[in-house]
């Protein structure tokens, strides 16, 4: 009745808990959010939620009810029942700012754009790294691991870069083959996208149907594919305008720009800029995004990864050594929290001088935990039909040729990542980048795809001479 969301934790099997030491992580999550991505992203785009207690009988009973409801692939980790503490946040698929509009149908989509830039620091030791974007590199590699059946034409540069036609490009692709980058709700209830890992058939047809009402109330005559081809024609265009408004006055988009941050804005494996390639165009520049939207600010927390994983390891591994020199000094350094003010004002520092200390190495990783927080997080876009009349001063509201909408923009999924994941995250970028030059690009080198018949791994050995 009251429209807001549970969120339980969840622990692999056997690793118990005291409810002392959940408290103290869901206050972590809490603070977090409160003093540290709120300054990023601005107050209206982040809610980090409140901590309540709950009777542990409805919580056991909860738990069984949920539990034939959860993906296969996530019942590795069993739901918190033993400790009563949850964190109630908004539904965010319902509109985040008028709640006199709840009665009415409400569309929300759900994106997780991923990192929207290609790496600038000279610490990069493959160049193919400055050419072709992460997220591009990644998708090859999950095929071959049987994750997805299909690579996506969906790019992250070409959502982030502003221009409207490579914006809908992006978003007509992420329609196309959603992964788990892209999510519809109606009324709270997913119509579109993945539940699971699993091979989704986008079925725009069945998707046209659902938004029918919402594009065209009164037009009972628009049917067929022309008819869906126009709907996901509208859906795109208002997706794009929310992605682009400015609905916050905060100070968050005000931070001093990342230095080195205007690197290249395209990535050469994006179908869009390929697709420019062959027709023998020039390449699209980004005409840039305004700078209070969201993805602007998204887009400035991800690029404090400055020196991009290869650079940073070293770092991590001087903060490593230090740990075990001096173990009791973690909670001074913050590593595990407090998420305050003070933790904040040091992510300020975007200083890349290495002068040798544990100090500046801390610093590089926990801005490096920020960006990979902000290029793992979730956009939620609610979008209500409001009359002509209604639509006063006061709200944002996006038109399209049949109908107006007002909207929400939030952002989601703002838990920072661990410490302790950034060694996988290095062994993860080798292995990414290394697959993709053995597998995709030498197949488009000749040279190389002779050189690399089988996927086997070559040694170089150099004698002294």
């Amino acid at each position: 009745q009251r429209c807001v969301v549970l969120r339980f934790l969840k622990f692999p099997p056997n690793q118990n808990k005291t409810s002392q030491e959940i408290l103290h992580h869901l206050q972590n999550i809490v603070d977090f959010g409160k003093h540290v991505m709120k300054q990023f992203f601005g107050e209206n785009y982040v809610h980090h939620g409140e901590i309540i207690q709950l009777p542990l009988d409805f919580v056991r009973q909860l738990c069984l009810k949920i539990q034939p409801e959860r993906p296969e692939s996530r019942c590795d980790k069993d739901m918190d029942t033993l400790s009563g503490y949850a964190m109630c946040l908004p539904n965010l698929t319902r509109l985040q700012t008028y709640r006199f509009v709840e009665h009415r149908p409400i569309l929300c989509i759900e994106i997780k754009p991923k990192c929207g830039f290609i790496p600038f620091s000279s610490h990069v030791s493959q160049e193919i790294k400055h050419k072709v974007c992460r997220y591009c590199m990644h998708q090859h590699l999950k095929v071959a691991n049987g994750k997805w059946k299909r690579p996506s034409k969906y790019c992250p540069l070409d959502l982030f870069s502003g221009n409207k036609q490579r914006m809908h490009f992006a978003l007509k692709s992420l329609l196309q083959e959603a992964q788990n980058n892209l999510k519809i709700f109606k009324n709270g209830e997913l119509i579109y996208g993945c539940k699971d890992d699993q091979d989704c058939v986008s079925d725009w047809n069945e998707l046209a149907r659902h938004l029918k009402p919402f594009f065209f109330p009164s037009n009972g005559l628009v049917s067929g594919p022309h008819c869906t081809r126009t709907i996901v024609k509208e859906l795109v265009h208002v997706i794009t305008m929310a992605l682009l408004s400015s609905t916050d006055a905060c100070r968050a988009g005000d931070m001093k720009t990342v230095p080195g941050s205007q690197g290249r804005s395209y990535c050469e494996a994006s179908a869009f800029n390929k697709e420019l390639v062959r027709n023998g165009k020039h390449k699209l520049e980004s005409s840039g995004l305004p700078r209070g939207c969201l993805l602007y600010k998204t887009l400035q927390a991800q690029m404090l990864d400055m020196l991009d994983i290869e650079g940073l390891y070293p770092l991590y591994s001087r903060v490593e050594q230090y740990l075990e020199e001096f173990p009791e000094e973690r909670s001074t350094l913050q590593i595990d929290g407090p998420y305050n003010e003070a933790f904040y004002e040091k992510l300020l520092d975007l200083s890349t001088e290495d002068d040798g200390t544990v100090a500046f190495a801390l610093t590089k990783v926990q801005q490096y935990r920020i960006a990979m927080t902000a290029k793992d997080c979730s956009i939620m876009i609610a979008l209500s039909p409001c009359l002509q009349d209604e639509c006063s001063e006061q709200r944002p509201v996006v038109l399209t040729s049949k109908s107006r909408f007002t909207f929400s923009v939030s952002v989601l999924d703002l838990d920072l990542k661990p410490y302790e994941s950034i060694p996988h995250q290095y062994k993860l970028d080798g292995k990414i980048v290394n697959y993709y030059l053995k597998n995709v690009q030498a197949k488009d080198d000749p040279v190389m795809s002779s050189l690399f018949k089988e996927s086997e791994d070559c040694t170089l050995v150099l004698h002294k001479v």
